[in-house]
């Protein structure tokens, strides 16, 4: 259970308690996960499936939804089982490897959904601003290319945070008031000065989600600046519309994660419950409402989902 070092007791297992202050009702809590956690899954397989499948949706925004659909399931499956099995059968217990490799692909995993807004955001860029060399700019060579520097970005930054999390002692407490890990929150249960680990863990926000929301904003500005420059009304509203998805998604994904940054910098008095319900939202929500999104708001996916669903008879 522990290991014993120059600097007293390290805990190599940790227990997670959940949703403290709220144990009695972990069973009705479950619900509303598991059923976030079906649809996720469901609803980005029957995506990912449909783009896979139609040679008429191997375009480049389909490609990039396909990505981000990816994602999605792996995020979902990342930390809602976790959950599911604090609720259901108080199994929070586990060990400090399994916790920081979960922690790993959590973080890199919503890096990568951020990323993958970004580029959503600069193929809309290309597709209103210059729709005549649409085709010709986002190939699929450079489409696999993106996609690669999209993941390679969101594990190179993630994986020096295993060596930072291994390097330290956590001889305060094993017991997480918490459904999941995150670096920060982890390290916090350290004797060890864990300045670096704040330091490198803003460097990583910065660097990516902030830069990352910054540039989608400016790609917003620059797609607005040429819609208000078309002379016809109707080829501005159809402009917007092909938008529409993405800015949705958009404030899903960052939307409550600003939210939460803010509670718990300015709202101390906040039951501590409130904080990881929101956080848990974080990860829930935009899984499972992103392939609803995009499959109402987007007619040829639609289209693909009702044949599937609702085949026509003979």
């Amino acid at each position: 259970m522990a290991t014993l070092n120059h600097t007293g007791v390290s805990h190599t297992v940790f227990h997670l308690l959940g949703i403290p202050g709220l144990e009695d009702q972990h069973m009705w809590i479950s619900i509303p996960f598991f059923i976030s956690y079906v649809v996720a899954l469901l609803g980005n397989s029957l995506l990912i499936f449909i783009i896979l499948t139609k040679s008429s949706l191997h375009e480049p925004m389909y490609l990039f939804l396909c990505m981000l659909a990816g994602a999605d399931i792996v995020l979902s499956t990342c930390t809602v089982p976790q959950a599911l099995a604090i609720f259901w059968f108080h199994a929070g217990e586990i060990s400090l490897n399994c916790c920081i490799i979960q922690l790993f692909f959590i973080h890199s995993t919503f890096i990568s959904e951020s990323g993958i807004l970004l580029v959503m955001a600069f193929d809309r860029y290309i597709a209103i601003c210059y729709p005549l060399r649409y085709t010709t700019i986002l190939t699929h060579a450079l489409i696999r290319k993106i996609g690669v520097s999209i993941f390679l970005r969101s594990y190179g930054t993630i994986f020096p945070i295993i060596f930072l999390l291994k390097r330290l002692t956590f001889c305060r407490s094993n017991i997480l008031p918490h459904t999941g890990y995150e670096h920060i929150g982890l390290a916090k249960f350290s004797c060890d000065d864990i300045r670096v680990n704040i330091w490198y863990g803003f460097f990583v926000l910065m660097s990516t989600l902030v830069l990352d929301l910054m540039l989608i904003f400016v790609s917003y500005m620059l797609i607005l600046c040429a819609v208000f420059c078309m002379p016809s009304r109707d080829a501005r509203h159809k402009a917007l519309n092909t938008c529409g998805s993405h800015v949705c998604i958009i404030i899903l994904f960052y939307g409550p994660g600003i939210f939460t940054t803010l509670t718990q910098r300015f709202g101390r008095h906040i039951p501590p419950h409130v904080h990881i319900l929101l956080a848990n939202v974080c990860i829930v929500a935009p899984p499972m409402l992103n392939p609803i999104i995009y499959g109402i708001k987007t007619k040829q996916i639609w289209d693909q989902v009702t044949h599937i669903l609702f085949p026509k008879e003979i």
